[in-house]
């Protein structure tokens, strides 16, 4: 699989005047998959947020920790790098819906979607735990098609191989 390099891909961007990366594009097929040889650290300072929980306050906290990480670096979008990986009960907040899921009496806050849209633009982005999905048989297809989002093998592993590459690893709560 070809390496996709950010810094390249927003300096053509800004150079082209287009708009800050959107956080859905309608013309996405399909969420990827990436294997972890994949996942490169593109920045100095580099983060893994792990989200393995299903408590929607607590990601409400992380989605504020992050918002406040990038904050904190100004408008340099090649200064920091954030993943977040999501497994277990992480993963029903990039879903399209919870129907036929463990979690279909819940209801989601509309608003984290916001926020999400709002940290993607600064360039996070999400990394599912495929064996997740699997185990709790729920189709891969539930998850939100969106550009920011890719399947993984596993999101642990993801998490503990990020920290051999160099990602900081932060977990909230």
């Amino acid at each position: 699989m070809p390496q996709f390099d950010r810094r390249a891909f927003l300096g053509t961007m800004a150079l082209a005047g287009a708009a800050p990366i959107a956080a859905s594009t309608s013309a996405h097929a399909a969420v990827q998959s990436l294997q972890l040889a994949d996942i490169k650290k593109e920045a100095d300072t580099a983060c893994v947020y792990h989200v393995d929980y299903g408590d929607h306050a607590r990601f409400a906290q992380t989605l504020n920790n992050i918002n406040n990480h990038y904050a904190s670096y100004g408008a340099d979008p090649f200064a920091l790098q954030i993943v977040m990986v999501a497994h277990a009960g992480g993963i029903k907040f990039f879903l399209d819906n919870l129907n036929g899921t463990m979690w279909e009496k819940e209801t989601l806050d509309p608003t984290l979607n916001e926020k999400i849209a709002a940290l993607v633009k600064n360039g996070l982005k999400v990394y599912l735990c495929a064996y997740t999905f699997e185990r709790n048989h729920v189709p891969k297809e539930k998850a939100r098609d969106e550009a920011f989002i890719a399947f993984v093998p596993s999101g642990i592993a993801t998490a503990g191989a990020l920290q051999g590459k160099g990602f900081g690893y932060l977990k909230v709560g």
